[in-house]
């Protein structure tokens, strides 16, 4: 689809420059005068006036010539040096360079009904000059305005929660929009990007407290799923103690170790319930 376009588009210039070059070549009477009295000012003070009939464009420029109001085929002119009749011409220099600019704030109502506050920042470039001078009086402030336009309409469409998280999916939709759009001005979107989203103070409130409630259930979750563990543990060891009398003598030494270590200046060595058994057996 976007082949097909380009190429639709690609037609649409072809087709104003060749109307350019198929316009015929001769001028009104009127530009015949203007033209040759011109000519003859300029040959009678030379060379004064020849420093008034030459224009340089730098690399990154091109010039639109107009001669009595009229755009001269051709296409446009530069980089470089080239000539103009002062009297009669006029021209229209385009930056071809990348350029930017920033949308302002726009407050924008979401899907789920909530105010948000946004502003993005576009690049651009104009890649046909003859078209950004002829169907757009400001191309830059028309792709302006339309930027905040498609702003607006995009972000209405999408709930709260895929704008916080779809950003560049949003910024790759808004890009592509205002290329199709902007085509016919000779204008080429090359990349669109959110800068911020801002929420009301009563929302951010609302969502630290719900992000809140929900890191307290996490761990809440976590130190029972621990307890649960450590009781299973626990289970396991009185199983194997109960099996093995040995195992708990030798729970009884290590107990009398870790006491020893904490450097006590009182140690009561409970007393074996072995041995009790035993005493009470011979009474």
């Amino acid at each position: 689809m976007d082949g097909a376009k380009h190429s639709a588009h690609s037609g649409e210039r072809a087709g104003l420059q060749t109307r350019e070059r198929n316009e015929p070549e001769g001028m009104s009477c009127c530009t015949w005068v203007l033209w040759f009295f011109s000519i003859l000012f300029i040959a009678c003070t030379f060379p004064i006036t020849i420093w008034f009939c030459f224009k340089t464009v730098a690399e990154y420029e091109r010039a639109i010539l107009f001669r009595v109001g009229r755009l001269l085929p051709g296409g446009p002119k530069g980089p470089g040096l080239f000539f103009i009749i002062p009297c009669i011409d006029e021209i229209r220099v385009v930056d071809l360079r990348t350029l930017s600019f920033d949308v302002p704030p726009q407050e924008i109502l979401s899907k789920d009904s909530v105010t948000v506050t946004v502003d993005a920042v576009v690049y651009f470039r104009v890649q046909d000059p003859t078209m950004a001078v002829i169907n757009v009086e400001n191309y830059k402030r028309s792709t302006e305005l339309l930027a905040a336009t498609t702003l607006r309409n995009v972000l209405g469409t999408k709930t709260l929660a895929e704008v916080l998280s779809h950003r560049e999916e949003i910024s790759n939709t808004l890009q592509s929009l205002l290329d199709e759009a902007t085509d016919p001005w000779g204008v080429k979107v090359e990349r669109v990007e959110i800068k911020d989203v801002r929420l009301p103070r009563q929302m951010q409130r609302a969502m630290a407290a719900e992000a809140e409630a929900s890191r307290e259930a996490r761990a809440k979750v976590i130190a029972a799923e621990g307890e649960q563990n450590a009781s299973r543990a626990l289970k396991e060891a009185a199983d194997i103690i109960a099996e093995s009398p040995n195992a708990l003598q030798l729970r009884y030494l290590q107990t009398l170790n870790s006491i020893s270590a904490e450097k006590n200046s009182t140690i009561i060595f409970p007393l074996p319930v072995d041995l009790l058994t035993g005493f009470m057996n011979k009474k």
